[in-house]
């Protein structure tokens, strides 16, 4: 894969900043563990390579489990999340695909019954930041960070 701009950040200074600086703001009241969750999912459905990269990386740090990265895509299936994890991956799924979806009132009524209205907004916008940061890395085809293959055993 082949990037398309060598260096978007460069090209829009201002632009990056202010969807920096939103990306800071939406976190409010959040739980950072949800919040990479929420960044993973999305990215999956997005297939951004890069944003799944960083995020994963970010929550491994962060002290996310293995297993819970590796299930997150059938985590409706899983009983390693929380009720209030659900409803956030529930509505992330939602409003990722909305087109689709049409962001559906069982979604949305997890989602009020596991958090206030000014996490509800916080959610929502945070979506809003990982499809938007998904759509420049896809859009200009940025490449993750390369790590060593490791030999087979």
């Amino acid at each position: 894969m082949t990037p398309r701009l060598s260096n978007p950040f460069k090209s829009a200074p201002e632009t990056v900043k202010a969807m920096l600086a939103l990306s800071a703001t939406v976190t409010n009241g959040l739980e950072h563990s949800l919040l990479e969750l929420v960044k993973i999912r999305a990215s999956q459905i997005n297939r951004c390579a890069f944003c799944l990269h960083m995020h994963t990386t970010d929550a491994r740090k962060a002290g996310e489990t293995e297993m819970r990265i590796y299930m997150l895509e059938a985590w409706r299936e899983s009983s390693l999340y929380t009720d209030r994890e659900r409803a956030a991956l529930a509505w992330t799924e939602a409003l990722t695909l909305i087109a689709e979806t049409g962001a559906p009132d069982a979604d949305y009524a997890l989602l009020k019954a596991q958090f206030t209205e000014s996490e509800q907004v916080n959610l929502t916008f945070a979506i809003g930041v990982i499809n938007l940061w998904n759509r420049v890395q896809v859009g200009f085809r940025a490449a993750h960070p390369a790590e060593p293959a490791r030999a087979a055993a």
